[in-house]
């Protein structure tokens, strides 16, 4: 049984995880911003939450599950024009954040912080001029 406090912290750690990620993409005006990646964080960690509370068993099964659906949420942010795909990175954020919201929900703080860093250099590699050409 995880305490009160811990499942508050981890709710909490989540939206503000989630925020700092959709802020960036808030920021450069994608379609999923900081509602929506708040949001996606903060309901991975509650169903792993959930599932440790009620079937300690089967938290890789919800976690598969949580990795394939938010893939459908994700698709819905991609979309093509005449020859160019738009929207990608924005999916690729919000699987992402689906990752650190499980990772919080399973405890993994240490694990979470550098994630969530290492989240927001990949997504300003763009405005960098080397990526730029590539």
């Amino acid at each position: 049984m995880i305490e009160s406090t811990e499942i508050l912290l981890r709710l909490v750690l989540s939206v503000i995880a989630g925020g700092f990620i959709g802020i960036e993409r808030e920021v450069v005006h994608k379609p999923a911003g900081v509602r929506t990646h708040m949001l996606v964080c903060l309901g991975s960690a509650l169903f792993v939450l959930v599932t440790l509370e009620t079937l300690p068993g089967e938290a890789a099964r919800i976690i598969a599950g949580i990795a394939t659906g938010i893939g459908f949420l994700g698709a819905g942010t991609i979309f093509r024009s005449k020859s160019e795909v738009h929207g990608l990175t924005t999916a690729a954020s919000i699987w992402a954040v689906a990752g650190v919201g499980i990772a919080i929900g399973l405890g993994y703080y240490l694990m979470t912080a550098i994630a969530v860093i290492l989240i927001l250099i990949v997504l300003q590699l763009n405005k960098m001029e080397f990526f730029k050409r590539l």
